[in-house]
């Protein structure tokens, strides 16, 4: 029998580092999940959870001593403190244990690289002008890894993705745009006719996978764009309203009701809270129009895991606990949202 692939995954208790981690077993690798000490995982088919601080190169490489793939699922805290402080940091750990390893680094990333002049269509090579302190970080950081690639003791792969959503909280779904959807209305931070990009992090995830089996075909260092979504805030009011319909959040003959977030009162909370403040400094992304093209990932790895998005949309929103089963709702209830439904303008 051929002994499976074993992979390391570096922050396994958050949101990108769970869906890795459930991704890469289920594809049947052997899985070593880096946790923090105290912290505890669920119990996944395939998966050693490791109570270790990311910086104990030793006992994660003794551990997963095997391992020919490390995931970088550690993240900092949202606000310029905590990045300015732990990124670089975080970093490094990823690298040490990917060099003691001589393993393949594997890397999420996101647009803020390309700053506010970015233009529509955002390939592997588009300039990377970040206008922002983040993006600036993130510059840095993916130079970090590039450098640790040139003596040849390990490889490493940024994969770029959209906003993220689905596996848990901690998103702009979650925290802004779905918080009061069981009174029928969404909060959106942008224009409702400009794309931008997103990814759900079960299928990002998955594109993770595929590209670790396959890279072998890589050079020291690559960087690869996965597409995801490219979404309008009307296709989330679209999506959003049938769910509404189908779970009686919305009355007979009732729509949706969008609202602007204020970015007024937005720029007010970050005097005095720090994660406010770095999210207004991205809300250019919601005014610039923005879609990932994955030419390198497609010849690599072919078509990317592409879940419809209304089916990505339930299940983020199930994970969330926002969804009611259509057999709890009562008999007269189901009777009128499926008239309601009917008589939906879309």
């Amino acid at each position: 029998m051929t002994k499976p692939s074993t992979v390391l995954i570096l922050g396994a208790r958050g949101r990108f580092g769970l869906a890795a981690t459930r991704a890469f077993a289920e594809a049947g690798w052997r899985v070593f999940a880096q946790l923090r000490p105290g912290a505890s995982g669920p119990a996944i088919p395939g998966v050693s959870w490791l109570a270790a601080q990311p910086g104990d190169t030793a006992s994660l490489a003794a551990a997963a001593h095997d391992a020919t793939v490390v995931v970088q699922g550690l993240s900092p805290a949202y606000t310029h403190q905590a990045w300015r402080r732990e990124l670089p940091g975080l970093t490094q750990a990823a690298i040490d244990v990917s060099r003691a390893l001589e393993a393949t680094l594997m890397l999420p990333a996101s647009v803020y690289n390309f700053g506010r002049a970015m233009p529509p269509l955002l390939r592997e090579d588009t300039a990377q002008a970040a206008s922002t302190f983040k993006g600036r970080m993130r510059i840095a950081s993916e130079a970090q890894v590039r450098a640790a690639t040139l003596d040849g003791r390990m490889k490493a792969v940024v994969i770029r993705g959209g906003d993220f959503f689905g596996s848990g909280t901690g998103s702009w779904l979650d925290e802004v745009m779905v918080k009061d959807i069981r009174r029928g209305q969404l909060t959106y931070p942008g224009p409702m006719n400009v794309p931008t990009a997103w990814a759900w992090l079960p299928d990002m995830a998955r594109s993770f996978v595929a590209v670790a089996g396959r890279r072998e075909q890589l050079p020291a260092f690559e960087t690869l764009h996965f597409a995801g979504y490219s979404l309008t805030g009307q296709d989330w009011a679209d999506a959003l309203g049938d769910i509404a319909w189908e779970h009686g959040w919305l009355p007979a003959g009732g729509q949706l009701h969008v609202r602007s977030l204020s970015w007024t009162l937005m720029r007010a909370l970050g005097l005095v809270l720090p994660k406010v403040a770095a999210l207004c400094e991205m809300r250019y992304q919601w005014h610039t129009p923005h879609t990932l093209v994955n030419t390198r990932m497609a010849s690599l790895t072919g078509a990317e895991p592409h879940t419809p998005f209304p089916e990505a949309l339930r299940a983020a929103l199930a994970q969330l606990g926002l969804l009611t089963s259509r057999k709890e709702i009562a008999p007269q209830q189901r009777t009128v949202v499926a008239h309601a439904h009917a008589r939906s303008p879309s």
